[in-house]
């Protein structure tokens, strides 16, 4: 098994739409979101739109956008491995997917015993 297993990846849907923005906004970033206005929804931003603290935690890159999600929340999510996908609706407040008529989406599926072990011994 490869030491190199993401914690973060995107369906071709994802990956599609991201391509949209990225024309209209340039380089982009993302941000799990724990709750609040806009629920636990990965929020997209232009790169750099969005201060990422110290206590945040880098995921991996989404097709070139960076991923980060707050330790705390990590704290439930790291045996678990984040597929962001898009549905029709309406994106979160201060996403840039707000208003295209859809919105990422986050799913997930637990890692294996295996990829748990690999993830932790790095």
């Amino acid at each position: 098994m490869s030491a190199a297993i993401a914690r973060v990846v995107a369906t071709e849907a994802a990956l599609e739409l991201m391509d949209k923005l990225r024309k209209r906004y340039g380089p982009l970033m993302f941000f799990q979101s724990g709750g609040c206005c806009d629920g636990s929804t990965p929020m997209c931003y232009a790169k750099g739109e969005f201060d990422v603290s110290d206590t945040d935690v880098y995921l991996g890159d989404l097709n070139g956008a960076p991923f980060y999600m707050g330790l705390e929340q990590f704290a439930y999510w790291e045996h678990t491995q984040l597929i962001i996908d898009v549905v029709d609706g309406n994106g979160g407040m201060f996403s840039l997917d707000n208003g295209t008529g859809k919105r990422f989406l986050t799913r997930s599926r637990l890692f294996s015993d295996e990829e748990n072990t690999v993830l932790h011994a790095s």
